[in-house]
């Protein structure tokens, strides 16, 4: 593999602070976390975003990889991506959003290129930056708050003690459906990950 359209930007949204580390609205940190550790890449701090950012390739000789988790809050994380976007000469399309989603069952990860924000605030902060919403999404599902909570209280809480037993698996998932998606493209993937 060459990377000669240039690197792809994965994003992990979520909310800095230990105070958030383990909220459902955190999953893509996790998961830009574990796609560091497979690529061997520390994140650092960079110089012209409000963002974490670490690089790496995938594979030997693969595509360059920037992966970024947003300082900012998850309602401004647009900001942080387009700086990300311009700085590295990322087109939207090679733009890999990973958040939560509420209207996915918990334990399921779907993938999609474009379309609504679904009221996710840092996907609308993303579409608004950017100026397009044809980005890639790799969405985590989150399922419905139980009762009447409110869907904002259930995505700023953390996992339940029976979803953290599958949490490792499910977050291992999401990043092998984001390399499927720099690898193989998003038609293939979405064929290969959500039968499953």
């Amino acid at each position: 593999m060459t990377d000669e359209a240039g690197p792809w930007l994965v994003v992990g949204l979520g909310n800095p602070g230990r105070e958030y580390a383990g909220n459902r609205h955190n999953v893509g940190f996790m998961v830009a976390d574990l796609l560091a550790a497979r690529v061997g890449a520390r994140f650092g701090r960079h110089k012209r975003a409000v963002a974490e950012v670490a690089e790496g390739r995938l594979g030997f000789g693969g595509p360059k990889l920037v992966l970024a988790k947003p300082l900012t809050y998850m309602n401004l994380s647009g900001g942080p991506v387009a700086a990300l976007s311009q700085f590295y000469k990322v087109p939207p399309a090679r733009v890999i959003a990973v958040h939560d989603e509420l209207d996915i069952g918990f334990g399921q990860v779907r993938v999609k290129c474009g379309g609504g924000e679904g009221g996710h605030n840092g996907l609308r902060s993303m579409s608004k930056s950017l100026g397009t919403k044809d980005y890639v999404r790799v969405r985590f599902g989150v399922g419905r708050p139980p009762g009447r909570q409110d869907p904002a209280d259930y995505v700023l809480s953390d996992f339940s003690t029976a979803e953290r037993k599958e949490l490792d698996f499910l977050v291992d998932r999401a990043a092998d459906v984001v390399e499927s998606v720099i690898l193989k493209g998003v038609e293939p993937t979405q064929n290969l990950y959500h039968g499953a």
